[in-house]
């Protein structure tokens, strides 16, 4: 019998309305105040979501990758990596994941067998480059300065999540709803980028601005979190989502885009003009085409996070705001 780890989150996921048509979700929340139930099954022996094989888009591959027969996948997770991204399964060795999901869904639809390696953040760009790696799928913005190098098919949006104490009332859709809140954030992250901006601009239009807290690690501020001694703390939606399926004491109450005011996007990367991204993306939009994709996604709570198509090499967050937060 599966060793399987099952827990309930209901959680209110409130999509940030500055997506444009292309790339809002496919397939959204329940809608304000609904709750879904999402089991994660962190055993090794994992049910995953599959996806047929077509032939024309397999065809697509350069003749090397489609004759290797295998999709040899970087990800840049060790260390137990980070759930529900990637990280490490019961038997603290198999990778498991939304994105070593995708990775085994996009290899079903080109004919290929995923290999997963896992590995650390920086080498798994060295990878990408010597091209040990055919593609790297692990939670990976797509931004300006990495397109200089590096081709993309996304395949999720980016979102940050305001968690908040479970029963709290709290709804966030803009920054009006943070106004003269207790917001904490790490330092030098994209959030604290967003909670500051929403500052400026709440005293503009003449409200208090939210008062930013600083804590030493996410033990510290769901601590602080669960007893008040903040209103809200603004992480990634992803680990926000597992967190409140985990510990049970808070919930999600608004979304914002990593890369506000822009939409932000992760995407399958790949070396720039390896013939890669195409076919990548064609691979996706069948799987979100013929469903698979969007089970993905629900088995691990990201509902939220799904595009309507995969794009090629879309507009990325810019380069100055990459360089002033230092994000990867």
């Amino acid at each position: 019998m599966k060793n399987r780890a099952i827990v309930a989150v209901a959680a209110l996921l409130v999509l940030a309305g500055c997506a444009d048509p292309v790339t809002e979700p496919a397939a959204g929340p329940p809608g304000e105040g609904g709750a879904a139930a999402v089991k994660f099954d962190t055993s090794a022996n994992q049910e995953r979501v599959t996806s047929a094989k077509v032939d024309s888009i397999a065809a697509e591959l350069p003749a090397a990758v489609r004759e290797s027969g295998k999709l040899v996948v970087g990800s840049g997770t060790a260390g137990g990596g980070l759930p529900p991204l990637g990280f490490t399964a019961d038997d603290n060795k198999t990778p498991i994941g939304v994105d070593i999901d995708i990775a085994y869904l996009v290899a079903g639809v080109l004919g290929l067998r995923p290999e997963i390696q896992t590995t650390s953040w920086e080498n798994l760009f060295l990878g990408l480059d010597s091209g040990k790696y055919t593609a790297g799928i692990s939670n990976i913005g797509v931004s300006e300065l990495r397109k200089e190098k590096y081709d993309f098919a996304t395949y999720r949006l980016g979102l940050h999540a305001f968690e908040a104490k479970k029963g709290s009332g709290l709804t966030v859709k803009g920054p009006a709803d943070i106004a003269g809140r207790t917001v904490a954030v790490s330092s030098g992250t994209l959030q604290e980028a967003i909670l500051l901006d929403w500052n400026k601009q709440n005293v503009a239009a003449g409200l208090k601005p939210a008062t930013p807290k600083y804590y030493q690690s996410a033990t510290d501020y769901y601590l602080a979190l669960e007893s008040g001694r903040i209103d809200l703390y603004l992480g990634p939606n992803p680990t926000s989502t597992y967190h409140v399926a985990t510990a049970g004491k808070t919930e999600i109450v608004g979304t914002v885009s990593s890369s506000y005011p822009v939409q932000g996007l992760v995407g399958i990367t790949t070396k720039k003009d390896a013939g890669l991204a195409e076919p990548l993306a064609d691979a996706l939009n069948a799987a979100i085409a013929d469903g698979s994709y969007g089970k993905v996604l629900a088995r691990w709570g990201l509902q939220a996070e799904a595009v309507q198509k995969s794009l090629v090499n879309p507009p990325g967050l810019p380069k100055t705001a990459q360089s002033t937060t230092g994000q990867k």
